[in-house]
């Protein structure tokens, strides 16, 4: 969470070139992998997160709440939420 309005448009626009750290990096890169094919998600990509600094709890977190904002968009999505 931030009030950095400008940080907020740099990852609107692209977070991999926004000024983050390389723990955020690997973060986002993890969720946008989960968002787009969570099959293809291997050991390797957890070990990509360890060796940014997280341990299995964080790595379980991170999942979590990535694969629970993919489900309730969905649902939304499937009913109309927030369409005229």
């Amino acid at each position: 969470m931030t009030l950095d309005a400008k940080l907020v448009e740099a990852l609107e626009r692209d977070y991999t070139t926004a000024p983050i750290t390389p723990q955020e990096r690997a973060m986002l890169d993890y969720a946008v992998k989960l968002t787009r094919d969570a099959t293809q998600i291997t050991r390797a990509d957890h070990e990509k997160l360890r060796a940014a600094g997280f341990d299995d709890r964080g790595i379980l977190q991170i999942t979590l709440i990535a694969a629970w904002f993919n489900y309730i968009n969905r649902v939304a999505d499937a009913l109309g939420v927030g369409r005229d």
